[in-house]
């Protein structure tokens, strides 16, 4: 059921208030709680309920999704609270509910297998299994009775009882193949190092796919993606190709101007539902937050555009109203649905805005904001009326200053004014209504991304509230989802820890912890780094074939073990992790480290070989490799407190380098402590102390110098010799 919304009364003449919870009442999870009163006996994931279906010799029914799925509440609705759907889950059956954001591994591999039967997925993610975990069908969202084309959840049910009792070998054969299939590793590595080719393919497919009209790629729906907007803005500041650029800057400004993006609470929704950016799916999710505001910032760093700032900074102040913990940690999403249906908290009637602004003021919120009608899509279906559909609308801007002509001249100052008070408002208003309801239990691998994306932005922006936000929240990460010997956790709600981690959350929480020290350089920092990455590789690495399983070597409660290399809504953990070790290496020196970046990007590139755009996030990180020359490693050294040294800190500020890292080493004893984090930087630094940067661009290191301007001088020659050096390596 939608969160706030309450059911009916039942045919079999009970509430559901008054009907007895089942096993998923215990649960911390707020989408496994709200199935906790369905007359569905549902279990968690646990061996309970496998040890019953193979007891009672019983297929188990799977059913996957998240608390802020629409069609997840959708399905619930309509079967899982229906008392004739239960019955027969309930006598044919066991059945376990999975929250996927608290068990992404478990997603992984049955959303797989979904992809592989039908070829497509999604959420609800309905997969029907042995009781040894193999799973024999699969789907996604289904009806509870049959409807244009698509078979109904009973029809499936009644068919597949019928093939249990009459071909059970047969199905356990079935289960058997795909578990196997399933099982395979991913397409054999290249020959050797992926190198600007593969950037250069993966640009190019991303040309083919692009909207010209529209921003983005493809048709309907559309997902913002912002990895790949930041991998074509590297690829342009690599290449000199200004079409890499200007398609980066047309989605970014598309997304802010339309529907997907809350033009009156600010924040991003999931993706759009038709090809303009006017009808987004609702729900607003932390890790779509924080990957735009490391678009963005990246955007303001390559062109220093005040828009994406803007943006970024609009982002993060949705953050801090509405998904922060009083802790500092933050909340995984808001849902889509609201007691009105799925939009209705976000979306307007005209007579609406009228009441809200009056007639003088609502006329000049029609130059701001147009509005498109949910019946464009069909978005809605399911929760809104369609009497409804028809009145209510979403807005979007219509211009960026379109006064009437017949009014008085305002300045630029007065229509930011007034643009402002005018949202402030609508607003007020919007905040009478009821709000969509917020999960909020907070994930490690979604907090560590929004650190990153602080920390970047606490640096791009010169902003120390960012930069000291995203320390405070990765305190509490060390604080409430770290075990006592230094194991990551995933999830955390209600005061309670749990969850062992996956790979995104130690190489999501690696990155941040690289972003922090890259935007403080207090040491401890990269020191943390370093100590979860030795952790990381000895629980999650294919020593064998490269990159790293989404599930650690101690899970034992799957058939299978992933490994994950496509760059979805998120980038894949080996993404990020290629990225991560390439970092570390640099800072520390360490071949090892390095070693193994390159095993994982070759595994990578040769998964992503016939589709290198897919691995958009991937290609972003190699943008930034020495491999491509895109490289600079700069370590300066000095007092703190001598303003030569915060002047050659500060020297880059004004130029977009990507590739560039920055190693911070004083003197005394806090540069022993460097030293013994990292040792390129050891010897370092004049005999007469003055602040000293030595600038290594890819293999080839310059002369040391003091003078900030100089320094300048050597950044922008290194990133010249980067542009001159377009052509693949031929070696």
């Amino acid at each position: 059921m939608p969160p706030g919304k309450t059911s009916g009364p039942r045919t079999d003449g009970t509430d559901r208030a008054d009907r007895s919870p089942n096993r998923l009442i215990h649960e911390k999870s707020p989408y496994l709680l709200q199935h906790a009163h369905n007359p569905v006996d549902w279990y968690p994931w646990g061996d309970e309920a496998f040890a019953r279906a193979a007891a009672e010799s019983k297929p188990v029914f799977l059913s996957i999704g998240y608390s802020t799925c629409h069609w997840c509440h959708v399905m619930a609705e309509e079967s899982f609270e229906d008392p004739a759907v239960a019955a027969v889950l309930n006598r044919e059956f066991v059945s376990i509910k999975v929250d996927r954001e608290e068990r992404p591994d478990i997603d992984s591999v049955y959303m797989g297998v979904c992809q592989q039967m039908t070829g497509r997925g999604g959420w609800p993610l309905t997969i029907i299994m042995t009781a040894e975990k193999k799973p024999f069908f699969a789907g996604t969202y289904f009806p509870r009775e049959s409807r244009a084309g698509m078979p109904g959840l009973i029809e499936v049910l009644e068919r597949i009882i019928s093939l249990w009792r009459g071909q059970q070998d047969e199905l356990y054969r079935a289960a058997d193949e795909i578990t196997r299939l399933a099982a395979r590793p991913g397409p054999a590595s290249l020959a050797g190092d992926p190198d600007r080719v593969l950037l250069d393919r993966g640009f190019h497919e991303l040309a083919a796919r692009f909207d010209p009209e529209n921003g983005g790629f493809g048709s309907a729906p559309k997902f913002p993606a912002p990895h790949t907007l930041i991998f074509l803005i590297r690829y342009w500041h690599l290449t000199g190709e200004t079409r890499a650029l200007a398609m980066a800057e047309q989605t970014l400004d598309a997304i802010r101007s339309g529907g997907i993006w809350d033009q009156i609470g600010s924040g991003l929704h999931r993706y759009a539902t038709d090809a303009r950016w006017r009808i987004p799916h609702f729900e607003k999710m932390l890790c779509d937050q924080a990957l735009l505001v490391l678009a963005c910032s990246e955007a303001y760093e390559a062109t220093r555009q005040n828009r994406y700032r803007a943006t970024a900074d609009e982002c993060i102040a949705y953050v801090f109203r509405d998904l922060q913990d009083p802790g500092g940690a933050f909340y995984s999403a808001e849902d889509a649905d609201s007691p009105g249906g799925e939009g209705a908290y976000y979306t307007w009637t005209q007579e609406e805005i009228d009441r809200a602004l009056g007639p003088e003021d609502a006329a000049v919120a029609a130059t701001l904001f147009a509005l498109a009608p949910l019946s464009e899509t069909g978005a809605g279906t399911g929760s809104v009326p369609r009497d409804d559909r028809k009145q209510r609308s979403v807005l979007f801007a219509a211009g960026t200053r379109n006064i009437p002509a017949e009014g008085p001249y305002i300045t630029e100052q007065d229509f930011v004014i007034l643009r402002d008070a005018i949202r402030s408002r609508l607003a007020l208003a919007r905040g009478q209504r009821p709000r969509p309801a917020r999960d909020d239990k907070i994930l490690t691998d979604a907090n560590a991304l929004f650190c990153t994306a602080l920390a970047r932005a606490g640096r791009v922006f010169n902003n120390p509230a960012y930069t000291s936000a995203a320390s405070r929240a990765m305190q509490f990460l060390f604080a409430h989802l770290m075990d006592s010997e230094g194991h990551l956790l995933h999830r955390y709600r209600d005061h309670v820890s749990g969850i062992p981690a996956f790979a995104d959350d130690y190489a999501y929480t690696i990155a941040a912890l690289i972003e922090l020290y890259e935007a403080t350089f207090e040491i401890a920092y990269l020191r943390d780094a370093l100590g979860l990455n030795t952790l990381f590789l000895a629980h999650f690495q294919d020593a064998t074939d490269g990159g790293f399983f989404t599930s650690s070597s101690t899970t034992v409660d799957l058939p299978v073990r992933k490994k994950e290399w496509y760059d979805g809504a998120i980038p894949s953990a080996n993404s990020v992790a290629f990225e991560n070790l390439m970092r570390l290496s640099r800072l520390t020196g360490d071949t090892v480290l390095e070693e193994t970046a390159s095993a994982c990007a070759r595994y990578i590139a040769g998964a992503a070989f016939r589709s290198p755009s897919a691995a958009a996030g991937f290609l972003a990180a190699l943008v930034c490799s020495p491999r491509t020359g895109a490289a600079q490693d700069l370590v300066i050294t000095g007092d703190p407190a001598d303003p030569g040294t915060r002047a050659l800190l500060d020297a880059p500020g004004d130029l977009y380098l990507p590739g560039m890292l920055i190693l911070y080493r004083p003197p005394g004893e806090a540069g022993d402590l460097v030293d013994a984090v990292s040792p390129v930087a050891r010897g370092r630094g004049k005999p007469d102390g003055r602040p000293t940067a030595y600038l290594c661009t890819g293999p080839a290191c310059l002369m040391p110098v003091s003078n900030p301007e100089e320094l300048k001088k050597n950044l922008v020659a290194g990133k010249t010799e980067q542009l001159r050096r377009k052509k693949p390596d031929t070696h």
